[in-house]
């Protein structure tokens, strides 16, 4: 065996990994001590900004297996019958930093990667198919809501509860937060949604509307197992007390041991006129479409099969985005996916810089890379000698061919410039897909722990302005239920009244 002797991070044999350089064995440290500057050094520059969303996470490595004929919606190299494709997935909580634990009640993250023959398709969702907000520029807004007091470094509940009840369109998230799914038992039971419309085209040229849904194949297992979907709130909490990094913990074990999740990628599919005159907007990421309107068409399963093997390199500086569109796939125009285009890469950029492109994680697989950025912070990959560094040029430098990929951008919009919130159609407004998924979805046992989270989460420290806009806020979701929260709330209130009419414990 050869022996293995320690190097610089030039390959330089170093004295020592325990003793630095000094004048005598009592003496002052040199300056000249090269390899402890370069530990020192490293070790300070050693971690990048974390996200400012979805900072905590983890993931895993797989495949995805076409298992259907969807040709003839789309014409994208990964969805063709029999393609077998490398897939990362990386799963997170929204609002919480990097140490905090995998129980809290927030959404998860659920990003797919699918290192394509034709580039990268990145479908950046969460564990819900809808979203609090449907303009980008609320955004800001509604994570620092979700964040930390500037003065007390602390979360508040009465801040998040100011905004959602000021947002009527964050009705339906919030319903699915404070159900059985807020908090799931595992990533590898949750299921996964693109959330967002997007587009497919087929080789025709003709175009759908797409909205991607990922089934977990481990969900029945779970509720058959524990009664219901997701942790209770005493289970959550006494979780996160015995290991705030669960589901992280269960992810990697699961894979270790040979317990490979999976989960089958489902689409709905609606003809692009449909669009015009739906009468739900189609392009509200507040909105799910219902399932008797655009039944669920299977593509294929994925599976996760690899844990990282280092998990910074391969997990925290993966970088998604939904601008990741490969041909045969497109946007739509919802107003959160146009702003998400530019906010996603632009982090990365920030975050890790701006070849991010070319670290291996995040690097395509496809055969062809023909790109003019050059240079920059952190650029390894040797530019073309023989290519031009610009276009046009007349010295064969590769050209833009809008045969290949024009879909992307093809959004028949038209109007003038203003800021408005979309115009409404039919059956549009915030409340009723929340109340839907209230009295039609939920049994009573999960209307009940509902009733619970909710009061729990309101008796935290929630003023009592804000108090009776959110009882009104659950009465618009359903009037039995936000009579329930009030009563409860309420009496609480009387039993353990603080000086400040609300009660400080943790929900």
């Amino acid at each position: 065996m050869t022996e293995k002797f320690t190097t610089n991070d030039f390959g330089i044999p170093v004295g020592s990994d325990e003793h630095s350089l000094t004048v005598g064995p009592n003496g002052p440290i040199l300056l000249q001590d090269h390899y402890l500057i370069e530990k020192l050094a490293h070790f300070n520059r050693e971690r990048v900004p974390e996200r400012v969303v979805h900072a905590k996470g983890g993931g895993a490595f797989g495949k995805f297996t076409v298992t259907n004929d969807v040709s003839k919606y789309t014409r994208a190299a990964v969805f063709q019958p029999g393609t077998e494709t490398e897939v990362l997935t990386r799963f997170s909580t929204v609002a919480g930093e990097q140490g905090s634990p995998d129980t809290w009640r927030d959404p998860r993250g659920f990003a797919v990667k699918f290192y394509t023959t034709e580039g990268n398709l990145d479908i950046v969702g969460n564990n819900t198919p809808i979203f609090f907000i449907r303009d980008a520029i609320q955004f800001p807004d509604f994570i620092h809501s979700q964040k930390r007091m500037s003065d007390s470094g602390l979360r508040d509940h009465n801040m998040q509860w100011d905004f959602w009840t000021q947002v009527p369109a964050s009705a339906h998230q919030v319903t699915y937060l404070m159900g059985d799914r807020g908090i799931p038992r595992s990533w590898r039971e949750q299921n996964g949604y693109g959330s967002h419309t997007f587009q497919w085209v087929n080789a025709e040229g003709e175009r759908y509307w797409v909205k991607y849904h990922f089934k977990s194949n481990q969900k029945d297992e779970f509720i058959e197992k524990y009664g219901h979907e997701g942790f209770s709130a005493e289970e959550a909490d006494e979780m996160a007390g015995i290991d705030a990094d669960f589901h992280r913990r269960d992810l990697f074990e699961a894979i270790k041991a040979g317990n490979f999740p999976s989960w089958r990628l489902m689409v709905q599919i609606m003809p692009y006129e449909d669009a015009k005159t739906y009468r739900i907007n189609p392009f509200d990421v507040t909105k799910i479409w219902p399932h008797e309107d655009y039944p669920l068409t299977e593509v294929g399963v994925m599976e996760l099969n690899r844990n990282p093997e280092d998990f910074f390199s391969e997990i925290e500086q993966a970088a998604f985005a939904p601008s990741n569109l490969v041909p045969g796939t497109g946007l739509s125009p919802d107003k959160m996916l146009m702003g998400r285009i530019f906010a996603y890469a632009d982090i990365h950029r920030y975050r890790i810089g701006a070849n991010y492109a070319q670290l291996p994680v995040n690097r395509p697989k496809a055969a062809v890379k023909h790109s003019y950025s050059k240079d920059g912070s952190m650029s390894y990959e040797n530019y073309p000698k023989d290519q031009p560094v610009y276009a046009p040029n007349s010295y064969g430098g590769p050209h833009a061919d809008a045969s290949r990929t024009t879909e992307n951008n093809l959004l028949d919009v038209d109007g003038d410039v203003m800021r408005s919130a979309p115009t409404l159609r039919k059956d549009d407004d915030d409340f009723s897909q929340a109340g839907a998924l209230v009295r039609e979805v939920m049994d009573d046992a999960a209307r009940d722990r509902m009733v619970g989270n909710i009061s729990g989460h309101l008796l935290n420290g929630v003023s009592e302005e804000i108090l009776v806009r959110a009882f009104q806020y659950w009465k618009n979701v359903d009037a039995d239920l936000g009579a329930r929260v009030e009563n409860v709330v309420r009496a609480a209130q009387k039993e353990n009244a603080g000086t400040d009419g609300t009660i400080n414990k943790p929900s």
